[in-house]
């Protein structure tokens, strides 16, 4: 049963029809539990904070109390690093039966701290979206493509008409693993920080460890 399409490959159906029974499609959407909440942002969010709440077990999706509206446009940017590496094959967007509803959900990876400036450039996969009022419809990931990813930006780009955009859910589907230090990891990082912090003619210069850069070292070797 197709609910609709996305440019770029992928479309969507109903979790119900996944092969998972019903007792375990919490697991399956259980990617949320891998997401570092201390540094997600939502971008354009009307009450500060407000992001967060939509990552949420999926069995208190229809919890209506906890959702994000937009506040200037319709527009929603959502900078969502993990805590490991992801293979993204899933997303579920569930709003409100009105206008309010986003119609159009642009994903990028791996571009930490993302500004509605940078989203100009290619996504990564563009959909469009059905209005979903029950967080049943899965919108499928070309994983070739979201097979490494240590962070998702969400861009709700459009809604069905309304002045601002309103969620009350996203689920995200997939497969998380840890990331290992030691052994080659170590000795490539040892090298890379004394070449960065000592410079091209051996003088200190101050260097910021960052989240992002640690995954690129990793994802390097």
């Amino acid at each position: 049963m197709s609910h609709g399409h996305s440019h770029g490959g992928g479309g969507c159906r109903c979790a119900a029809e996944r092969e998972e029974p019903p007792e375990q499609r919490g697991l399956a959407y259980g990617l949320y539990l891998r997401i570092d909440l201390e540094r997600l942002q939502c971008l354009n969010e009307s009450r500060e904070g407000s992001g967060r709440g939509v990552f949420k077990p999926w069995e208190e999706r229809t919890d209506r109390s906890k959702f994000v509206e937009s506040d200037a446009d319709e527009e929603l940017l959502f900078n969502i690093p993990f805590t490991g590496n992801v293979k993204l094959k899933g997303i579920i967007i569930m709003g409100e039966d009105d206008d309010s509803h986003p119609s159009e959900m642009r994903l990028y990876k791996n571009i930490p701290q993302m500004s509605f400036d940078d989203t100009e450039r290619e996504p990564d996969q563009t959909f469009s979206l059905n209005r979903d009022l029950t967080g049943e419809l899965e919108y499928a990931t070309k994983i070739s493509r979201f097979s490494n990813v240590y962070h998702l930006s969400i861009h709700i780009s459009k809604n069905f008409g309304a002045d601002t955009t309103k969620v009350f859910y996203i689920g995200l589907r997939g497969e998380w693993t840890e990331v290992r230090w030691g052994g080659k990891g170590c000795a490539l990082m040892s090298t890379y920080l004394h070449t960065v912090v000592m410079g091209a003619e051996g003088k200190k210069a101050s260097f910021t460890i960052t989240p992002s850069l640690l995954f690129f070292l990793v994802l390097s070797l």
